[in-house]
């Protein structure tokens, strides 16, 4: 009896709707208890969480046991078609995704399905995959929850913003004959993400 719950105790869970995006990039639903052991094997260092509701506190404390960012950009979950996904939450969202800094990275909201989805769909566009391949992988994990409205913004959103901000990322050395190097951004007046400090 010892040995089974031992070996059960050996299994890890993920959270649900959990696939890998690339490598160093994932994402799920809402991380239970249950899954801790799980994304402790992923080693992360950043989660980037799209609902607006506060975290749990003992999803923070598995965090800051973990030394895991936790990059909240609060977006409402919808089903009222008149709700519009915030592009510039999603542009920033966007550019912590891509920054590999970041990674290993977790994108969750609360069931991986449309927030995620979004995220996710935007990411492959600015990745050059084909609408139909796009819409494709968000009908996958949204099921019959598909939202016209997700399917519509991803289509919309302009990658072209995304782009003129990574090209005005410039480097600058750090003094003569120096190889160091430092990221600086030029456009600094987007929306921050909210960073917990756990």
């Amino acid at each position: 009896m010892e040995k089974q719950k031992k070996t059960n105790d050996d299994v890890l869970e993920p959270p649900i709707n959990f696939s890998m995006v690339e490598d160093g990039i994932f994402r799920s639903g809402f991380p239970q208890p249950a899954n801790f052991p799980f994304l402790r094997s992923l080693n992360l260092r950043s989660i980037i969480y799209l609902c607006p509701e506060p975290y749990p506190e003992e999803n923070l404390e598995f965090l800051r046991s973990q030394n895991i960012q936790l990059l909240q950009f609060g977006i409402e979950g919808k089903t009222d078609p008149a709700i519009l996904i915030p592009n510039d939450t999603i542009l920033e969202a966007l550019k912590i995704l891509i920054d590999v800094r970041n990674h290993p990275v977790l994108i969750h909201c609360k069931r991986g399905k449309h927030r995620t989805g979004c995220l996710v769909g935007c990411l492959r566009k600015f990745q050059n995959w084909c609408l139909s391949s796009v819409f494709e992988e968000y009908q996958r994990f949204a099921g019959v929850k598909s939202r016209p409205t997700d399917l519509r913004f991803i289509e919309a959103f302009d990658m072209m913003r995304l782009r003129q901000c990574l090209y005005s990322i410039i480097y600058q050395y750090q003094g003569y004959g120096s190889n160091k190097r430092r990221l600086v951004y030029r456009d600094e007046n987007l929306q921050k993400p909210q960073t917990m400090k756990v």
